[in-house]
């Protein structure tokens, strides 16, 4: 992806591998809170709910029991599901920073909230098929004509019938529906990167070694000499053998580590932001709000903020 396309999806040069971010997201997608969630996002909406790697090129709700029977006949034809997918493109390329609604040729709405680990979106959180308002026959008559110029060839009658399905949600309920979509997309974003620093892949011994290593003293001042040392490695064998196992760098691993004992911490309000970076191994509260902020996607003390105003 050229480097002005990672910065209008909020990726920096050092963005987790393509294979690597996939297979974190379909670790979330077979957790049981995304199990649950989606579960009882549908149950209370009646609305399809779809986590998606970042440039899946499939269409979101296709098989879905609740997707829109509408849009269910447009994915039968070729030219309707092509224009289909290059709304999800576009929709993704939009929603790089926040959650984005877009609109079909038919007028239905699809939105998209990005899932986000510190600077890179990994996912999206995707739902819609709705449409804003009524509908009426003449949306019908300039759909039908818009499909009959493609030269899809579709029952018109099972389109309308199916058109006149569609859910209808008031502007300002879809939009409540997207900030619960978003502080879920928030919750997720955690987990991922708890899975970044928990998932080991049939790793060399060394490396578990370091890792129990870093575990246990990464409220200290930790280097990557020491580490290194503690595994029989050179520090430049063990950069390598790290970054590979791991898809981090040492660095960046630490910093992880730090910033989940610092959540962990501040689950208890009486807890100082200060106070949990200096447990958790920040030598100074500069450099934590930095690594926060990247990590995190947010400043320590919004984190906060909207953690305890959910409890």
């Amino acid at each position: 992806m050229p480097a002005e396309e990672r910065k209008s999806h909020g990726m920096s040069s050092l963005d987790t591998p393509p294979k690597r971010s996939r297979a974190l997201v379909a670790q979330l997608k077979r957790s049981k809170i995304f199990r649950d969630y989606e579960t009882a996002f549908g149950e209370a909406t009646g609305l399809p709910l779809s986590l998606r790697p970042v440039e899946a090129f499939d269409l979101p709700h296709q098989g879905d029991r609740r997707e829109n029977p509408f849009c269910a006949l447009m994915a039968k034809t070729n030219r309707s599901c092509a224009g289909c997918l290059r709304m999800q493109q576009k929709l993704e390329e939009q929603a790089g920073l926040e959650p984005k609604t877009l609109h079909c040729f038919a007028g239905l709405c699809d939105s998209s909230v990005p899932v986000r680990v510190g600077e890179d979106v990994i996912a999206f959180l995707q739902t819609g098929q709705i449409l804003l308002h009524t509908p009426n026959h003449a949306e019908v008559a300039r759909t039908t004509r818009q499909l009959i110029n493609w030269g899809v060839e579709v029952d018109l009658k099972r389109l309308e019938e199916a058109y006149f399905q569609t859910r209808v949600i008031p502007r300002r309920q879809y939009e409540s529906v997207l900030r619960l979509i978003a502080v879920f997309a928030q919750h997720l974003a955690s987990i991922a990167n708890q899975l970044v620093v928990q998932t080991a892949h049939a790793e060399p011994p060394a490396v578990a070694k370091a890792r129990a290593f870093i575990a246990e003293r990464q409220d200290g001042e930790i280097t990557l000499g020491e580490v290194a040392q503690a595994v029989n490695m050179s520090a430049f064998y063990f950069c390598k053998t790290f970054k590979k196992a791991t898809g981090l760098t040492f660095t960046d691993y630490l910093a992880r580590v730090r910033i989940e004992k610092v959540k962990s911490l501040l689950l208890n309000p009486q807890t100082r932001v200060s106070e949990a970076a200096f447990e958790a191994g920040f030598q100074s509260l500069s450099q934590f709000n930095r690594v926060f902020h990247r990590l995190s996607g947010e400043p320590p003390s919004v984190w906060r903020e909207r953690l305890h105003a959910r409890s």
